[in-house]
């Protein structure tokens, strides 16, 4: 038996020892024997270093100085990483026998595919997908992310109606298996998104080096979610306006750029509006001071995207749909994306 680690699992953990408590014993019963699981601690105030030591012994534990976020925090855990593969899952995950294998055979068969996800279903309703990446993510035409059995709030149910594997725009953040040398080639996350949408950067930018991103239903994981930040946290609301302006800024082909950026920010003033009618004052500014960070981040944004471009592979990736995702939501009442001609 090889002593080779080809997969390395890593959890990012910030104050949840209850989360590792109940569900790092799937994890550990389910992983293979060439893998390894590592919980990078993000400054952890509670009793997780604990948790990990006595009642996990065989997991490792890295101690990050201070909170880094997802991003900055995940690019710090994984510097030192040499295994073959990486997989980063969130630490409200319960994973199922076999979970890896499907995953890591997809990449040991087709080395143009750089990163892939399991199918996730709610761990609460376990015969629903999971809201964030159900069963493999797209963007709209206007930048707005949905999924394979997830149209904005709208969750479905799994009827196996999803289980073919195919290429898809984005991998979700709560389990997604990237190659090493992938990870490394990209720079990791963007740190400057610091959580939320980072891994539809990362999944963008690593087809702007010719790799394909893929979903694997043969693997199945069942996820809390809301674990890190509500759905409907101000702060979240914040991270996801802005960041997708930042994705959208960075990644887009220049023509896509001038005139997909200009509606999408007009459809975020309508969502400001919305927010603000509902007598919901906190998340209308929250869109506001995400713009305001927008504007100020334009410098820093211009030199990231020069840096994609430059190869001039990235105006071959058109990782937006023709959908436009409101208004089959709202107006054709179209909510499962099986209802969605693409």
């Amino acid at each position: 038996m090889s002593s080779k680690i080809k997969i390395s699992i890593v959890i990012l953990n910030w104050n949840g020892s209850s989360f590792l408590q109940r569900f790092l014993p799937s994890v550990v019963a389910c992983s293979d024997e060439n893998s390894e699981i590592i919980v990078a601690d993000n400054g952890s105030t509670d009793d997780s270093k604990k948790v990990v030591k006595v009642d996990f012994p065989t997991v490792k534990y890295l101690q990050l100085d201070q909170n880094y976020g997802f991003a900055e925090g995940y690019n710090r855990a994984l510097a030192s990483i040499s295994a073959d593969y990486i997989v980063l899952l969130n630490s409200d995950v319960q994973v199922t026998p076999g979970w890896l294998r499907p995953m890591a055979q997809l990449l040991d068969k087709d080395p143009s595919i750089g990163i892939c996800q399991p199918k996730i279903l709610s761990l609460d309703r376990p015969d629903e997908f999971e809201y964030a990446g159900a069963a493999g993510g797209f963007i709209d035409r206007f930048g707005y992310p949905y999924c394979r059995g997830r149209i904005l709030q709208e969750v479905e149910k799994d009827l196996r109606q999803y289980d073919d594997t195919l290429p898809v725009s984005w991998a979700s953040g709560a389990c997604m298996m990237v190659r090493a040398d992938l990870w490394k080639s990209c720079n990791g996350f963007d740190a400057d998104f610091w959580a939320h949408m980072e891994e539809i950067d990362l999944c963008w930018r690593a087809q702007h080096l010719g790799y394909r991103v893929f979903i694997c239903p043969e693997s199945v994981i069942y996820h809390l979610g809301g674990g890190t930040l509500h759905y409907n946290s101000p702060l979240k609301i914040y991270l996801n306006f802005r960041n997708n302006l930042y994705l959208l800024f960075k990644n887009l082909p220049g023509i896509q750029l001038a005139t997909k950026l200009p509606v999408r920010m007009i459809l975020d003033g309508v969502a400001a509006l919305v927010f603000l009618l509902k007598g919901e004052p906190k998340s209308f500014g929250k869109v506001f001071s995400a713009h305001l960070k927008f504007y100020r981040s334009l410098p820093s944004l211009a030199r990231k995207r020069k840096a994609i471009f430059k190869t001039g592979k990235g105006n071959r990736v058109r990782l937006t749909t023709r959908q436009v995702i409101l208004w089959n939501y709202f107006i054709r009442k179209r909510r499962k994306y099986s209802e969605i001609n693409h």
